[in-house]
């Protein structure tokens, strides 16, 4: 049986569309229409299961009435969406998901492959500023995709928030005795040292997205 020819989408059924995805992508199941109304800024349910009605039609999901959260999308989609939540960078700590990416407050999304992300979660995604890491390949613009970890092994490319500094760094993470050796890749750089109790890991680097001007 052939599937619907595929209609163009408004801008509501965009939006609906962009927040199931990303609530599977996080929660792992479908969202519910009570859901997709909150999440979307919707005022009523009905307009919900009408816009879904149309999708429907439209040959973009399957609805399974007799399950209460019952959509499918009917492509088999290679891409989730991840968190962009801020920058490698002076200032701030970086507000790394807990548990659950979805509960990461943040407007920006960014849609990779899933063989990038390997099977993993509590993935987000921080933009690369400076070129400390420049012999890694690792440029400033540059997009990094971090694991949620708050523990490394010598050698993992971490990102670290150094309480005493103020400031998030990357770096490969070295414990050498009684201090942790923070190793630029870069040449013309100079290695942060510093005291095990100055450092809290925020996450693993997993993949490099590279920004061409």
């Amino acid at each position: 049986m052939s599937l619907p020819r595929k209609k163009a989408l408004s801008f509501k059924q965009k939006n609906i569309v962009n927040f199931i995805r990303e609530y599977m992508d996080a929660k792992g199941y479908p969202p519910s229409i009570r859901d997709i109304a909150k999440g979307c800024g919707v005022s009523s349910t009905s307009v919900v299961a009408y816009n879904l009605n149309k999708l429907e039609q439209g040959g973009y999901i399957r609805r399974h009435g007799e399950i209460s959260r019952g959509i499918e999308f009917l492509n088999n989609r290679k891409t989730v969406y991840v968190p962009v939540i801020g920058e490698i960078a002076a200032g701030a700590p970086i507000p790394v998901p807990d548990s659950d990416v979805g509960h990461v407050i943040t407007t920006k999304r960014l849609e990779v492959s899933k063989e990038l992300i390997r099977g993993k979660q509590n993935i987000y995604a921080l933009r690369v500023k400076g070129d400390s890491m420049l012999d890694a390949l690792i440029s400033d613009g540059d997009t990094v995709l971090m694991e949620h970890v708050n523990s490394a092994e010598n050698g993992d490319m971490v990102a670290v928030w150094l309480k005493k500094e103020q400031e998030v760094t990357l770096k490969r993470f070295f414990l050498e005795s009684d201090h942790i050796r923070l190793e630029p890749a870069n040449r013309h750089i100079k290695p942060i040292y510093t005291t095990p109790h100055n450092v809290e890991i925020q996450g693993k680097v997993i993949a490099v997205i590279r920004h061409i001007s």
